[in-house]
C-alpha cells in the first residue's frame, strides 16, 4: 500500500517537473488555429484536442448562435492537470474566443473539480459569429490576454444536419509575452501543499504578485494595500473553515482589487515616463538655445574683428550683412519649427484623449449589454425549467418551493438503519437518478441537509448527520454535479419538524433535505 502511494507520488512529481520545463521553455512565437463561422439556430459539435505539449487533454463543446443572445457555448473538458503543476505562474484555466482579426476575448474560467485532474463543464455566451476557441493556463481568471501555455484548441466542426460549416483555416495570434513567466524571481503562489489550497486563493495570490511585478508598490500602493488586505481576509476565512462560496467570493474581490492596482500602476508608470520624456525634451531645447547664444557671440566677435580690419572694411561689411541675413532666416525657421512642434503635440494629445474616451465608453457599453443579456438568459432558463424540475423531484420525496428555493424532503428509508451512515440497497439507484437530474440544472446551488431525532448523545447525533450529508454530496459529485455548487451540512436534532415525543414524530424528524437555490438570487 505504501509502495503504491510512493510510486504515485513520484509519478506526479515527475509530471510536474516535465510540465514546468516545457512551459518555461516556450518561445514567444505566433500561434495559428481554425476559426468557425457558426450558422444561425444550428447546434454545432466541436471537438478539442490537446496541443503537442499536452496531447492527453480533450474536450467537446456544443455551440449554437441565436439572434437574441449571441453564440452560446456549452463546453466540457477532462484529463487536464492541476494548473500549479505547470509552474509557479499558473492557478486556473480560461476559455478564449479568437476572432479572425486576432482579437482574444476572455469567455470565462474553467474551475478545478477533483484532486488530480480537471473534469468540468462551463456555459458561456459570445457576441461573435466567427471565432476559434482555445483553453490556456493563467495566473487568474481576469487576465485580458492569453498566456503562451495553450492546453486545448478546437478542431473542425460537425453539424447535426450534415451541412458544410464555413471555417477560416489560419488565424494568427500572440500570447502574453510578459517576462513575468520567465523571471527566476517569480514568487511561489501557495504553500508547499497546493492541493489543500482553494483555487481562488491561489489566483488571488498570483494576482497580488502580478500587481507587485507591475510596480504597484511604487505607483499604486493604496490599491495594492487594499488587494493585500482582501487576500488576507480570504485566507482568514479559509483557515476559519468558512464555506467554499464565502472563501471564493472573498478571494475574487482580492483578484479584482489586484487587477485594478496593476492597471493603475501601469498607467501611472507610463505617465511618469511621458513626464520624464518631456523633461528631456525641455533640456534639449535649452541646450539648443545655449548653443544659439554661443553662435551669436561668435558672430559679434567676428563683426568686431572685421570692423578693426580697415584694409578689409568693405569685405567685412559685406560678410557681416550676409551673416545677419542668414541668422535672421535661421531664427525665423526655428520659430516656425517650434510652432509646428507645439501644434503637433497638442493635436496628438487631443487625439489620444479622444480615442481613450471612445474605447472606454465602448468597453463599458459592451460589458453592460453582455451582463444584461446573461442575466436575462439565466432568468428565462430558470423559469422555463422550474416546473419540469419540480415534477422530476416528486419521484424521490416531498417537494415544496419556499423563500429558500426548491426543497426536496427524503424519508430515512434511504439508509440501512436509524443511525446508519451506509445507504440502503434500494437507495443507490435513486441517488444516481437524483444526481443525474440535479447535474442537468446548473443554475442552482445545492444544499444537502441531514436531520434526525434526539435519541442518543448530541455528539453522536451530530456525527451521524454530518456523515450522511457528506455521503450524499459525494454521490452527487460522482454523477457530474460540480463540487463548487454543493454545500453539505448536518444539523443533528436541532431543527425538528415535530416534537420528539412519539415514535411517529421521531420518524418525521429523521429526514434528508436537498435544497436547490437559484444563482440569480
Amino acid at each position: 500500500m505504501k509502495k503504491t502511494a510512493l510510486v504515485r507520488l513520484a509519478s506526479i512529481c515527475a509530471l510536474s517537473i516535465l510540465l514546468s520545463v516545457v512551459v518555461f521553455g516556450q518561445v514567444d512565437v505566433a500561434r495559428k488555429t481554425t476559426a468557425i463561422t457558426y450558422p444561425l439556430d444550428e447546434t454545432v459539435t466541436v471537438q478539442f484536442r490537446g496541443t503537442t505539449r499536452f496531447p492527453r487533454m480533450k474536450g467537446e463543446a456544443k455551440v449554437k448562435r441565436t439572434s437574441r443572445s449571441g453564440t452560446t457555448i456549452e463546453l466540457s473538458v477532462d484529463k487536464m492537470p492541476r494548473p500549479f503543476e505547470l509552474g509557479a505562474g499558473y492557478a486556473t484555466y480560461v476559455l478564449w474566443a479568437i476572432s479572425p482579426t486576432g482579437q482574444a476575448d476572455n469567455l470565462g474560467e474553467i474551475k478545478r473539480s477533483g484532486l488530480f485532474f480537471i473534469d468540468s463543464k462551463v456555459r458561456v455566451t459570445s457576441p461573435l459569429q466567427t471565432f476559434s476557441m482555445i483553453i490556456t493556463a493563467e495566473p487568474h481568471f481576469m487576465v485580458t490576454r492569453p498566456s503562451q501555455t495553450i492546453m486545448l484548441e478546437n478542431l473542425y466542426p460537425v453539424a447535426s444536419n450534415g451541412q458544410r460549416i464555413g471555417t477560416t483555416p489560419a488565424i494568427t495570434y500572440f500570447g502574453n509575452s510578459s517576462d513575468y513567466f520567465r523571471d527566476p524571481r517569480t514568487p511561489e503562489i501557495a504553500e508547499t501543499d497546493y492541493a489543500k489550497t482553494p483555487p481562488a486563493i491561489l489566483q488571488a495570490k498570483q494576482a497580488v504578485a502580478l500587481a507587485k511585478y507591475a510596480g504597484a508598490e511604487r505607483d499604486a500602493s493604496t490599491e495594492l494595500a487594499e488587494a493585500t488586505t482582501l487576500l488576507q481576509n480570504a485566507e482568514n476565512a479559509w483557515q476559519a473553515g468558512r464555506d467554499a462560496d464565502t472563501v471564493d467570493i472573498a478571494a475574487r474581490k482580492a483578484i479584482v482589487a489586484s487587477v485594478r492596482a496593476e492597471g493603475l500602476a501601469t498607467q501611472r508608470k507610463e505617465a511618469r515616463e511621458k513626464r520624464n520624456e518631456q523633461v528631456r525634451t525641455d533640456a534639449e531645447i535649452r541646450a539648443a538655445e545655449t548653443k544659439f547664444l554661443d553662435a551669436q557671440d561668435q558672430i559679434d566677435e567676428l563683426k568686431s574683428e572685421l570692423a578693426r580690419e580697415t584694409r578689409n572694411r568693405e569685405l567685412a561689411e559685406r560678410d557681416a550683412m550676409n551673416y545677419s541675413s542668414q541668422l535672421r532666416e535661421l531664427r525665423e525657421e526655428n520659430g516656425r519649427l517650434r510652432e509646428d512642434l507645439g501644434r503637433s503635440k497638442l493635436e496628438a494629445e487631443a487625439a489620444n484623449a479622444k480615442l481613450a474616451a471612445v474605447e472606454q465608453a465602448a468597453a463599458n457599453e459592451k460589458k453592460a449589454l453582455q451582463d444584461a443579456a446573461e442575466t436575462e438568459v439565466r432568468a428565462a432558463r430558470s423559469r422555463a425549467a422550474e416546473a419540469e424540475l419540480l415534477n422530476s423531484l416528486k419521484a424521490f420525496g416531498t417537494v415544496e418551493k419556499n423563500e429558500r428555493g426548491i426543497v426536496l424532503t427524503i424519508a430515512e428509508n434511504w439508509w440501512a438503519g436509524t443511525r446508519s451512515t451506509a445507504f440502503a440497497p434500494q437507495a443507490d439507484g435513486k441517488l444516481t437518478s437524483l444526481g443525474e437530474i440535479i447535474s442537468n440544472y446548473p443554475d442552482y446551488r445545492i444544499s444537502v441537509e441531514s436531520h434526525t431525532d434526539n435519541t442518543g448523545a448530541p455528539a453522536q447525533i451530530q456525527a451521524v448527520t454530518d456523515k450522511r450529508s457528506y455521503a450524499v454530496a459525494e454521490k452527487f459529485a460522482t454523477m457530474g454535479v460540480e463540487e463548487g455548487r454543493i454545500v453539505a451540512k448536518g444539523y443533528g436534532a436541532s431543527v425538528p419538524v415535530a416534537p420528539n415525543t412519539t415514535a411517529a414524530n421521531k420518524a418525521k424528524n429523521r429526514r434528508l433535505q436537498v435544497v436547490l437555490i437559484p444563482y440569480t438570487r
